[in-house]
């Protein structure tokens, strides 16, 4: 934000001749407030490239990732990071997955109390960080479901901005009601999926099937598309939209419908950064005989 000489006289400060810019910390500082004090209002602070939030750090690490355990202050605020690798630079359209798991507090070690209707898992840990391909209905059953629940937690959104333009990420009218039968019903449903199966109809128990890839982001767009190309029926993908708190629940239930499978976790970004060192453990907790590592390239990940 540019403010000019003229519009300083009105504080006092006619003798200023200086331009100031205000960093982005500062709106973010407002929207923070702004939502504790509107804790029923949906407050959206949007970075239109990734690296645009990285001027308010001081936000995310002092106030937005310890707020509640230091004052046991609670907001809903929920961060729309542009993210995904689009060729503009190696950090241009990256957000830094990466940074905002290291400073979640959950125990990647421990397997929580899993029972839905306790809501024990969201309610201990201090961030809820999603990695969707802006499906319409994947966004906004996510901002409902954190606007109707009793408490608040920071939401942390990541998507990749040319998925915009991409027909195959779109939702049909019809997943936006709650009749069963309407196409994609079984895929999505009115509701947000921390984690979304392998869109390819398999039965609940797949022994065919000799490699199962979870993904996270734009990525799952580039690896179906591969796939479908070279003709690799025996591989499953599904999708890890929510990455903190993890699903290990729905990360076990992949696990049992493809017994016979080695699991290979894909990302594009770079092995240090993304989700893999994060979600590694949770990988391993629910079946401790798999075979997991990480892939950066599409023909590997499915050969």
């Amino acid at each position: 934000m540019l403010v000019k000489k003229s519009d300083l006289e009105q504080f006092g400060s006619s003798e200023c001749s200086r331009e100031v810019y205000f960093p982005s910390l500062v709106f973010l500082g407002f929207e923070l407030g702004y939502s504790m004090e509107n804790p029923n209002s949906l407050v959206i602070w949007e970075a239109q490239f990734g690296d645009f939030a990285n001027g308010a750090n001081v936000i995310f690490d002092h106030f937005l990732s310890s707020g509640e355990a230091k004052w046991l202050c609670q907001t809903g605020l929920v961060l729309l990071l542009t993210h995904g690798y689009d060729g503009q630079g190696p950090e241009h359209p990256s957000a830094r997955l990466e940074l905002f798991l290291q400073i979640a507090d959950d125990n990647p070690y421990v397997i929580p109390e899993m029972d839905p209707a306790l809501r024990k898992q969201i309610q201990e840990c201090n961030l809820q960080i999603v990695n969707s391909q802006l499906l319409l209905t994947s966004s906004m059953f996510c901002g409902d479901r954190l606007i109707h629940r009793e408490f608040r937690k920071p939401l942390i959104v990541m998507s990749p901005k040319n998925l915009l333009r991409s027909k195959a990420c779109r939702s049909n009218l019809s997943e936006f009601d709650d009749v069963q039968g309407h196409p994609g019903f079984e895929k999505q449903g009115t509701r947000f999926k921390r984690l979304i199966k392998d869109q390819n109809d398999h039965s609940d128990l797949e022994e065919g099937i000799r490699r199962l890839v979870p993904c996270s982001g734009k990525v799952y767009y580039e690896l179906d598309e591969h796939r479908t190309k070279v003709e690799a029926k025996d591989v499953a993908i599904c999708r890890v939209e929510q990455l903190c708190p993890f699903p290990y629940d729905l990360v076990q239930r992949e696990l049992k419908w493809y017994p016979n499978a080695e699991v290979v976790w894909c990302q594009e970004e770079s092995m240090n950064m993304g989700g893999y060192t994060y979600l590694l453990p949770g990988l391993f907790l629910p079946m401790n005989y798999i075979v997991i590592y990480v892939c950066l390239y599409l023909d590997v990940a499915l050969s």
